[in-house]
């Protein structure tokens, strides 16, 4: 693929609407200095500088699409607390529409602290509740779907396995999908595999893909063996595994392999790596780029993700850039 027809499709990010269902969080970032051991504790103490928040899990999904362009409808849940509060102001500052949210008081709003110095993670503490969402929540967010349906060109299922992806979603939410053409890319979860019969990609690691068909990736004959029996198993279009530093590899329904070679200059940080991965190839599917194109822009943005600290997002100007070094 040349940099002119890369260069076409990220043009057309602004006319993509895509939808994104899944496990909506807050992440919070402790940022601090250390320079002292505990007197209680073996342990560091950090002098905090900064707390930053922004939209995680599913929203990080959200959260790259907007920012690269495109127009997003964020579907999940999130409780009555503080956490919540703040999730909702991240997203509306960016314009994002949030009348798919369900609110159950219930239940807490997830939220991810982690602490950070000197560009290190040192520690993440996690409040948040895993256990199936009421049917009336699935009720409300299918009918919000059904909705917006017409308007939509893409559909991500961002499975965090928080409770929102639930066998019951997905019997009813592909089906309509598939009804109306419409591309959907899965960041998927270990255990709900069997359900994401009949989805157009999924974009598992290699560790996820390995677990899921009870094969361990060890080397490229096994990669091939995992490849091709994910594809068999989940009915789908292709299956996009990706790998490190070792790039990432797209299996397709018509035979075709690709290696795509990681552009990663240096890895700091994977956090949301994965996301990044989906937001693009949702993008760019939704933009009528094939599933090889979407694959390699993906590939390129989650190069660019890495090499940034925290739940990162990329641009535009980041990704044209990355692209052409990459043609010159």
């Amino acid at each position: 693929m040349d940099k002119k027809r890369m260069d076409t499709i990220i043009s057309r990010f602004n006319d993509a609407s895509v939808l994104v269902v899944g496990d909506l969080m807050l992440d919070e970032f402790v940022w601090g200095k250390v320079s002292r051991i505990s007197p209680e504790a073996p342990v560091p103490v950090v002098d905090v500088t900064l707390i930053t928040f922004s939209p995680g899990g599913a929203g990080n999904v959200v959260n790259n699409i907007r920012i690269l362009g495109g127009k997003v409808y964020p579907v999940g849940i999130i409780g009555e607390d503080g956490t919540a509060q703040k999730l909702l102001a991240e997203l509306k500052k960016k314009n994002i529409d949030v009348d798919g949210i369900v609110v159950d008081s219930e239940r807490p709003t997830t939220l991810k602290s982690r602490v950070i110095a000197h560009s290190q993670q040192m520690l993440r503490i996690d409040r948040e509740q895993r256990g199936e969402i009421p049917e009336w929540v699935t009720k409300q967010m299918l009918s919000f779907v059904r909705m917006l349906l017409p308007e939509i060109k893409a559909v991500v299922i961002s499975d965090y396995g928080k409770g929102v992806v639930s066998p019951r979603l997905l019997e009813e939410l592909i089906p309509l999908c598939r009804k109306n053409s419409l591309p959907i890319i899965v960041d998927p979860k270990i255990n709900r595999s069997l359900y994401y019969k009949g989805i157009s990609v999924i974009t598992p690691n290699h560790h996820e893909a390995g677990e899921i068909v009870h094969q361990k990736i060890i080397d490229e004959e096994t990669l091939l063996i995992v490849g091709q029996k994910l594809l068999s198993e989940l009915e789908s279009e292709a299956v996009l595994i990706t790998r490190g530093e070792d790039g990432m590899s797209l299996f397709e329904k018509d035979g075709n392999i690709t290696h795509i070679p990681t552009v990663a200059k240096e890895i700091y940080d994977v956090t949301g790596a994965g996301d990044t991965v989906v937001s693009v190839m949702a993008l760019s599917l939704a933009c009528g780029a094939k599933m090889k194109e979407a694959s390699i822009l993906s590939n390129f943005a989650a190069g660019i993700v890495v090499e940034k600290v925290g739940t990162a997002v990329v641009t535009v100007s980041e990704l044209r850039e990355r692209v052409k070094g990459a043609y010159e």
